[in-house]
């Protein structure tokens, strides 16, 4: 596994999640599973990760300058090796990606260079790896690094944020050593820019998204992010595998960071976390009506452009909102003015908190996904584990998460808007607040969501027939 991320070691996102869950499963099949990640300055600072250097010190080339690096390895706490790439010089900064909101301007040079290290390592590895799998555009000119070198490595690309496609100037193209035919339109080339998860799609055996639906959905383009042509022509390559929550980590019954633990059988004992949450946030505990929740990235493909036309509606009624999450600093600016404007029932807060998040979930009694465009839904898959109703759209990768609550057939357990627009999620929060009210039934919906189990476990398989059909075909080739 390549990725940029890895919890709990360096989060922007669901992408740290899946690197958690996902390698952890398939090392329970009885896989040997590494990962590779830079050992960014958060990293050195946590005393609870130890690592150990190893007898590796690469010299990459990086455009016309040779840059080196350490590996260090280190543990987790299920036997899951990780190698970190050192390099003070590119990742020894307070940010993973960006900081004080503008994303590093060697950021190309940063990533490119994460690929290199990563196929050198894994060279150098014994046995040999069958699989590399490369996660988002960080990890995605792996692939072209191996198809060029002729490696004996099979190439696993997953996209988890199709918007973020590592594009950059043209002449960023000479730091990845590749010869010049490789910067045409059939290669890395992208409308005259260097285009890194074109690239990946281009040259990895495999392309995985978060589902089946999802995989139609980015040929379109309306949601292909203008790369629709690209994927249309490479669908072949396209697979979609429901990803998982990690109960290990999401779980109400287990939660170490909730002052109450509850499960399906005892929900009343969700109130003390949100009296906590609420005391924590300096939020009016009283009247007692709904906690609204959303721990996300503030983007537009998040919703955040119709939720914002609602917000003085939602706020002028006995509701709390809690939003957790960085991301577009216009948004950013319209919920901080907004939480000073009504102090007792909103609370913004903008820098990932893991305690936080967990309490958020613990506390809530609805959550907002009112997405334009929602891949894997883990925050849903999460929400529902803690009882926690969501009013979401529904588009394809929601519905197959989400059942939409039908009072004839005393099903569903959720809320769901066809139509993207802000009166379309008005109606759907209204919907949602009737049936608030009627606490008994309200409690039958939270013991149905808490009854869904959207375990790892099956993603593990689809992914192991993918990965045993990559080696198949390799040993046949060869």
């Amino acid at each position: 596994m390549i990725s940029s991320e890895g919890w709990p070691l360096a989060r922007s996102g669901a992408l740290a999640d899946v690197l958690a869950a996902l390698p952890r499963e398939l090392k329970a099949r009885g896989h040997e599973v590494a990962q590779v990640m830079p050992y960014y300055r958060e990293i050195r600072q946590n005393k609870k990760i130890k690592t150990k250097p190893l007898r590796v010190r690469l010299e990459i080339p990086l455009g016309e300058k040779r840059v080196a690096a350490d590996v260090l390895e280190a543990r987790s706490a299920e036997g899951l090796q990780i190698f970190f790439v050192r390099c003070d010089e590119l990742y020894d900064r307070p940010g993973v990606y960006v900081e004080n909101g503008e994303p590093y301007p060697d950021n190309a040079a940063r990533f490119i260079f994460l690929s290199k290290a990563a196929v050198e390592i894994a060279r150098r590895m014994s046995p040999t790896p069958d699989i590399l799998h490369c996660h988002d555009w960080p990890a995605a000119l792996v692939p072209v690094l191996v198809r060029d070198r002729g490696l004996p490595f099979a190439t696993v690309l997953s996209i988890h944020h199709l918007a973020d496609q590592g594009s950059f100037d043209s002449w960023d193209f000479s730091l990845t050593n590749l010869p010049s035919r490789y910067f045409e339109p059939i290669g890395v080339e992208f409308f005259g820019r260097l285009n890194l998860l074109k690239a990946g799609i281009l040259f990895a055996d495999r392309v995985v998204v978060s589902s089946e639906p999802y995989a139609h959905e980015i040929q379109t383009q309306s949601l292909g992010e203008g790369l629709d042509g690209v994927l249309r022509e490479h669908a072949h390559r396209l697979a979609g595998i429901v990803g998982g929550a990690d109960y290990r980590r999401w779980n109400p019954s287990t939660d170490p960071l909730l002052p109450a633990r509850y499960e399906p059988n005892r929900p009343e004992l969700k109130a003390a976390s949100r009296n906590a949450l609420l005391d924590q946030l300096k939020l009016a505990p009283a009247p007692r009506g709904p906690v609204f929740g959303m721990v996300t990235r503030l983007i537009g493909a998040k919703g955040f452009d119709i939720l914002l036309p609602v917000l003085d509606r939602l706020l002028a009624d006995d509701v709390r909102l809690i939003i957790l999450g960085r991301g577009d600093p216009s948004y950013e600016t319209a919920l901080a003015i907004a939480a000073r404007k009504y102090p007792d029932r909103l609370a913004y807060r903008h820098d990932y908190d893991e305690a936080l998040a967990h309490l958020i979930e613990g506390g809530s009694d609805i959550a907002l996904i009112p997405s334009r465009v929602e891949p894997g839904a883990f925050s849903a898959m999460h929400s529902l584990k803690y009882g926690v109703l969501p009013v979401a759209r529904a588009i394809r990768g929601v519905e197959q998460i989400i059942r939409d609550y039908d009072p004839s057939t005393q099903s569903g357990y959720g809320f769901l808007f066809y139509e993207y627009g802000s009166e379309p999620f008005w109606d759907a929060i209204k919907r949602a607040r009737e049936i608030f009210a009627d606490r008994p039934e309200w409690e039958r919906i939270i013991k149905r969501a808490m009854a869904c189990d959207f375990s790892w476990a099956l993603a593990a398989e689809r992914y192991e027939e993918l990965y045993g059909g990559l080696v198949a075909g390799r040993s046949e080739a060869a």
